[in-house]
């Protein structure tokens, strides 16, 4: 007797899951990640230092990487737009100082002034007043370095520049020519401002010059799909400058406001795995003194967690560049990312981005009838900007070995994936297109 109930409560389950694979045939959702992965990795540069175009690029070209590079536009020639302020004479400014101390009211049009006061060194000045300024460090403290910087150059401490001074090192040798040929290979190329200055200190003039005519140069140079994304400077949080920057692109690597993103910046010490988020956009900076098995542990957290975008933000390479990083340091990482290939989706920065938010907006409905399964796929952002494919799973019959995929004109096939005794394809499809079809494909004998 306890035989016989036994193997019928083994029927009833086979039965009951059997019924539950029946059920799933059609049931189509849009994978967290493209492709069905695990996570994503964007690979990111900032400034547009010479060797990572004639260094890192080849190494990622070896293994099929795209990256991101933040550029600093002034630094290209043929730039139209420089290094400038907006604003009153100069020559107003410095007689004011004699008599009127820094404070609140002036602040930010003195902070944006001196560093194009005619004479060398005074750049340095706006960068450690904007320091001090935008991480809080001591406000009154950043007046006195403007005092400072404007008692000299009324005293002659100051020797006088040809030329304007820039934030970074010039002598950069890559041109629009080659940015635009990368462009065309899956490079993507975004704002890094016209010259790197400290935004959060800068008046609203000449945060707006910084912001706009560093998109106007890569609009004319690159084209708009150049456009989507900006850093700005030293990866500020200050509200009023990513504000400022949010009214002009798309997206700011150095803040992400979507709701189900958990946006952790690179001083950001909070373990990845503990949100709660959809999305955790971890950004995570190597440096010269970054140690290699660190930066390997930050692949393998991406690669297992599920939820983890892994956002790797270079600057310098073989010498060049802030805290640069050497050509044989970037190829055995590059190399030890390609081994994670199954697992993670390596894209530039805006692709990723894209797809979180297309996914996010977008449902997909699907019907069988007969041997055929069609799916629907809608999205509702109505700006041109997403266009990304985005990857469908759809469980089949479990006969079915082989499925082709139609969307128009388009066709594919892919091969049946099996888990839980389930069969299920992933495939690419674009929202607010045609209809999917899926159908088996009968292998001939």
């Amino acid at each position: 007797m306890k035989w016989t109930i036994g193997v019928l409560a083994v029927i009833g389950i086979m039965i009951s899951s059997s019924r539950f694979v029946i059920s799933q045939v059609g049931k189509t959702e849009i994978t967290k990640w493209q492709y069905g992965k695990n996570g994503a990795v964007s690979l990111t540069y900032d400034d547009g230092s010479v060797n990572q175009f004639r260094v890192a690029v080849p190494i990622m070209d070896s293994f099929g990487f795209p990256a991101t590079f933040f550029i600093i536009t002034a630094n290209i020639p043929g730039s139209r737009y420089h290094g400038t302020f907006i604003g009153r004479p100069t020559k107003a400014i410095i007689e004011e100082t004699a008599r009127i101390p820094t404070n609140k009211d002036n602040f930010f049009e003195r902070a944006s002034a001196v560093g194009f006061l005619g004479y060398e060194g005074t750049l340095d000045f706006h960068t450690r007043a904007g320091e001090l300024h935008d991480e809080g460090k001591n406000v009154e403290q950043a007046y006195r370095v403007l005092d400072e910087a404007y008692e000299k150059v009324r005293t002659g401490a100051f020797r006088p520049s040809n030329q304007r001074e820039r934030s970074t090192e010039e002598g950069s040798k890559v041109t629009w020519d080659e940015l635009r040929s990368l462009a065309n290979r899956g490079y993507e190329f975004a704002s890094h401002t016209v010259t790197h200055p400290r935004l959060a200190v800068l008046d609203d003039a000449n945060l707006v010059y910084e912001l706009e005519r560093s998109r106007q140069d890569i609009l004319d140079h690159l084209g708009f799909a150049h456009t989507f994304s900006v850093e700005c400077p030293y990866g500020t949080e200050n509200e009023r400058a990513v504000q400022a920057a949010l009214l002009r692109y798309q997206l700011a690597r150095n803040y992400m406001p979507d709701a189900n993103v958990d946006d952790l910046d690179r001083s950001n010490t909070l373990d990845p795995a503990a949100s709660g988020k959809e999305y955790v956009r971890w950004q995570r900076g190597a440096l010269t003194e970054t140690p290699m098995e660190l930066m390997k542990s930050w692949i393998d957290k991406a690669a297992a967690q599920g939820n983890i975008w892994l956002v790797l933000v270079f600057h310098g390479v073989d010498g060049v560049g802030w805290k640069p990083k050497t050509g044989a340091e970037l190829k055995d990482y590059f190399g030890y990312l390609n081994s994670k290939k199954q697992s993670l989706w390596v894209a530039t920065f805006q692709d990723v981005a894209k797809y979180i938010r297309e996914r996010r907006q977008s449902t997909v409905a699907s019907y069988t009838d007969g041997e055929l399964i069609s799916i629907v796929l809608r999205s509702e952002l109505t700006d041109l900007s997403y266009h990304l494919p985005l990857t469908l799973k759809t469980y089949v019959p479990g006969e079915w070995k082989r499925v082709e995929v139609r969307q128009g004109e388009e066709r594919q096939q892919v091969e049946v994936l099996r888990a839980n005794r389930a069969g299920y394809v992933l495939y690419q499809a674009r929202p607010d297109a045609e209809v999917v079809r899926l159908s088996q494909v009968v292998q001939s004998r």
